[in-house]
């Protein structure tokens, strides 16, 4: 699927210049001593200044009229324009979906920025002076997929460049014109934008998810159990039928015992083949080291047994359940071990990050849509610290143990970890459990086996052991 980069026109789309422009008209007139309707000419937003100037003046004078224009709006228009409802939320949205913005717009690319910045509107960048197919060519230039406007002439850049027209009817032009010039999707305003935005690359994503499974013929599927591996097992189902499909948990001390019975029966669910071969994490050396890159020796062990499963199963691929958040995570070193082995990745090549697919999974009706992060239990051994079958097993029964303390004290826990520093246990519960926990700090008594607990307040969050490498002096 290719890269998100969404355009946007500037007036009557992100912002609402009309006060601005009549001032400036107003003061312009008064100047010249020319007759201009001000309110008419703010009415008429859109087209490029000199259409609008044209109207107004002779056409020797068009082009000095439009330079005082110009020195005249960057003091009295850019400060009687005002951000329309919605325009940084759209922005922000194409920002957490991975994308970058741009605004394209007739206006002057300075008038626009100082325009931009006063409102607090931040776009990766801005086009100026630009109207219709020639909006269309800078935006293709930069491989805009989507280009929101409010007039039929945006409509017609976007079809220029052949990105997704959206249209808004904050501006002069009503839906069913807009309509007529082409616009894909015809909204009230940016309000309705991130929510329009979300299910349109949703659907877009599934899409390039579901060919590209196709194209695949047949897979083993490296099923944790968890939501992502899950989802991708459900989807390589509807795409290529249960019969080209096997799923494959393996076993291990680093394997939570109720995971495997989960899988067991999700698999079962889906009609598909589920095999439970054993792996041997702690016959590496660098696994059991825990250095920074103990994920490497684990995921490269996962891919060396499951492989050739595969190859004797007549099966094309191993598939894992990466997806989009985990390859722009930064260090995440299974990723680079499983890709070395020829893994696929169908969620991170569709883009799909970890909402998407919760937000799919539940629209499939799968009971893992919420299903809390479930690593493995090796992640929750601090760095530094020997892996060993004694720690992984002590941190499984210090977390079932605790769970059953919180559940009969009335704290249903959803995420929760107990991190094994070498002498001590540090616990995570959901942030809006911390207080609960720390004024009845006997809870922690469940977690046995080590010197000492202790309850972190910043509550649990993916990562915590990646703050420990980046920071070691700061955990000791």
């Amino acid at each position: 699927m290719p890269a998100l980069v969404v355009g946007f026109d500037l007036d009557m789309t992100l912002a609402d210049p009309r006060p601005g422009v009549i001032a400036t008209f107003t003061a312009l007139s008064a100047e010249l001593g020319v007759a201009i309707d001000a309110g008419l000419a703010a009415s008429r937003l859109g087209p490029p200044l000199e259409v609008e100037v044209a109207e107004w003046v002779p056409a020797e004078a068009i082009a000095p009229t439009i330079e005082r224009y110009r020195e005249i709006f960057a003091t009295l228009g850019v400060e009687g324009t005002s951000a329309l409802p919605g325009a940084a939320a759209a922005l922000e949205a194409v920002r957490t979906n991975g994308g970058r913005t741009l605004v394209v717009t007739a206006k002057s690319a300075p008038l626009a920025l100082a325009t931009q910045q006063r409102l607090g509107l931040e776009t990766d960048e801005t086009l100026g002076q630009l109207w219709g197919p020639t909006k269309g060519a800078a935006l293709a230039a930069r491989g805009a997929t989507i280009y929101v406007g409010d007039h039929t002439g945006d409509m017609l850049a976007a079809h220029t460049c052949g990105a997704v027209a959206v249209a808004v009817t904050t501006g002069p032009d009503a839906a069913a014109a807009l309509e007529a010039a082409g616009a894909d999707v015809v909204l009230g305003s940016l309000e309705e934008f991130p929510d329009w935005l979300a299910s349109y690359l949703l659907d877009a994503r599934l899409a390039s998810m579901q060919d590209r499974l196709q194209g695949l013929s047949s897979v083993l599927v490296a099923f944790s159990g968890g939501a992502d591996s899950a989802f991708l097992l459900a989807a390589a189902v509807r795409a290529l039928g249960p019969e080209h499909v096997v799923a494959a948990t393996a076993v291990s001390p680093s394997l939570p015992a109720r995971e495997l019975d989960e899988a067991r029966r999700f698999a079962e669910s889906l009609g598909v083949r589920h095999l439970t071969p054993t792996t041997d994490e702690l016959a590496r050396e660098g696994y059991r080291a825990n250095a920074g890159d103990r994920c490497f020796f684990c995921k490269a062990e996962l891919l060396d047994v499951l492989a050739p499963l595969a190859a004797d199963l007549g099966l094309a691929h191993v598939a894992t359940g990466t997806n989009a958040d985990d390859a722009a995570a930064g260090f995440r070193p299974g990723i680079r071990a499983a890709a070395e082995r020829g893994a696929v990745t169908p969620l991170l090549d569709a883009g799909l990050s970890k909402a998407q697919v919760r937000a799919a999974s539940r629209q499939w009706s799968l009971p893992t849509w919420d299903k809390p992060a479930a690593a493995c239990l090796s992640s929750r051994i601090a760095y530094g610290v020997e892996v060993t079958a004694g720690r992984l097993s002590r941190v499984e029964r210090a977390e079932s143990a605790l769970r059953a303390a919180l559940a009969d004290a009335g704290l249903n826990v959803r995420d929760l970890r107990v991190r094994d520093l070498g002498d001590r246990a540090m616990v995570e519960v959901d942030p809006e459990l911390v207080a609960a926990v720390e004024e009845r700090p006997s809870l922690l008594a469940a977690v046995a086996g080590f010197d000492r607990v202790e309850l972190d307040r910043r509550g649990f969050r993916s990562g915590a052991m990646n703050e420990r490498l980046a920071d070691p002096d700061r955990w000791r």
